[in-house]
């Protein structure tokens, strides 16, 4: 069964946590596996992309999601249409998505993507980026890999500082 729940769902093979993909991959290791291959391969593409004007809105989030991959799974770069839980805790609902990622990303850039944030003590930037890090794991916007494409992110948002 899904380490995550929800009322009704065809994203996971039957009776199995692993998610339908394009590979038709049934193999829980061997998917994560290439899971993190892609990952380390769009890191390298995105650290070489990065310029000084880059806006780390919420089309940049998306787009991260999706390019990551899309070659594994079609839902890819979409948001969950699907309230979801996992343990005791409940993820934003589905329905309230589309709205909390608009006020989350507007905040974002108010505080312009952190890059202010630079220039002040690493200790400000830090917590700034832990808060937004966690109001997005909180709202858990994808199906799967979550944790890790904001981890990448943020990531990003670090190297973009200078960090």
């Amino acid at each position: 069964m899904s380490k995550y729940q929800f009322k009704a769902s065809d994203i996971y093979l039957p009776g199995t946590d692993i998610p339908k993909n394009r590979l038709g991959i049934d193999d829980a290791e061997l998917l994560h596996e290439i899971e993190t291959n892609l990952l380390i391969a769009s890191y390298r593409i995105q650290v070489s992309e990065l310029q000084p004007d880059t806006r780390f809105d919420e089309a940049y989030f998306i787009g991260l999601h999706k390019h990551t991959f899309a070659s594994l799974y079609d839902w890819a770069g979409e948001y969950r249409s699907e309230d979801m839980s996992k343990g005791g805790s409940l993820f934003c609902l589905a329905q309230h998505l589309p709205a909390q990622m608009k006020r989350l990303f507007h905040n974002l850039e108010q505080e312009q993507f952190l890059r202010q944030a630079n220039s002040a003590a690493k200790k400000h930037f830090a917590e700034r980026l832990a808060y937004y890090q966690c109001e997005l794991i909180a709202l858990h916007p994808f199906y799967e890999l979550n944790g890790r494409i904001t981890r990448q992110f943020f990531d990003l948002i670090a190297i973009a500082n200078g960090y």
